[in-house]
């Protein structure tokens, strides 16, 4: 098996068809054979209806669980996870949709230096728009900041040069992983329910003597659903402000970033 690829669901009817058909016709022959696990988190939405007709129009490649009650993004993407077979595994949001040609340059990367953990794309929105998908490891005061004033670092970062080169961690969005990552670093911290598993998992591949590598010559379309930004309370922002607090005392620092990349390559 060439590639798993690892969807999470959860109320998503109006993403989980373009991302599947998406990815149906982007991956190449050259992948075959592959599976595409779906981890429905318990929607109501029609959402599960959608992904069966998926199996049964794609038996041997579409390959769903379903829960019956949102277990959050570590515990439910673990599960297909230990089940991914791939020798490249790609762990997507249901709301990403590629384009043809997206899986094989960052197959190549990822291929060219064993310290390559893991490969990620530039992201951007439905519209277009820039999307800042990487950073720095977050301390307590930046996190605050990028909470709030998300748009006004996407602007600043939108004019960058398009290199690849070594970053601290992306968002869970889009990732590309070899299998050997999984069995080196482990699976996702299901101490986490909701966020940061995607900060905490990129800080052990870091102290695991790994990398992580950001392509922005290949671009992904992430019509994000951002269910815990902006000045509301609901489940998914307690939980991000939990797993927060739990990820700074894991990692054991609050005020000072951990340092891997030098300085001069940002």
């Amino acid at each position: 098996m060439e590639l798993s690829c690892v969807i999470l669901c959860w109320n998503s009817k109006r993403h989980i068809g373009a991302c599947l058909d998406s990815l149906l016709a982007a991956l190449p022959a050259a992948l075959s054979p592959y599976e595409i696990f779906i981890v429905d988190n318990g929607s109501t939405d029609g959402s599960q209806q959608i992904v069966a007709q998926y199996q049964a129009d794609h038996p041997d490649i579409v390959k769903p669980i379903f829960l019956k009650t949102n277990t959050g993004t570590t515990y439910s993407r673990n599960l297909a996870l230990k089940q991914a077979q791939g020798r490249y595994v790609a762990i997507l949001d249901s709301d990403i949709v590629v384009a043809p040609g997206t899986f094989q340059p960052l197959i190549e990367l990822l291929s060219s230096s064993l310290e390559t953990a893991m490969v990620v794309p530039r992201l951007v929105y439905a519209s277009g728009n820039f999307q800042k998908s990487i950073d720095t490891f977050p301390t307590l005061c930046s996190k605050a900041y990028r909470y709030l004033f998300l748009k006004r670092l996407e602007q600043k970062a939108e004019c960058e040069d398009g290199r690849s080169r070594p970053v601290d961690y992306a968002i869970s969005a889009f990732w590309l992983l070899r299998r050997e990552t999984l069995e080196r670093v482990g699976l996702l911290d299901e101490n986490i329910f909701y966020a940061p598993e995607d900060v905490d998992y990129c800080l052990r591949i870091w102290r695991a003597g790994l990398r992580i590598v950001y392509a922005p010559q290949v671009t992904v379309i992430h019509d994000a659903q951002e269910i815990s930004r902006g000045f509301k309370i609901n489940r998914a922002v307690l939980a991000h402000v939990s797993g927060l607090f739990y990820f700074f005392k894991k990692h054991g620092y609050w005020l000072k970033r951990p340092r891997f990349i030098d300085e001069t390559t940002r």
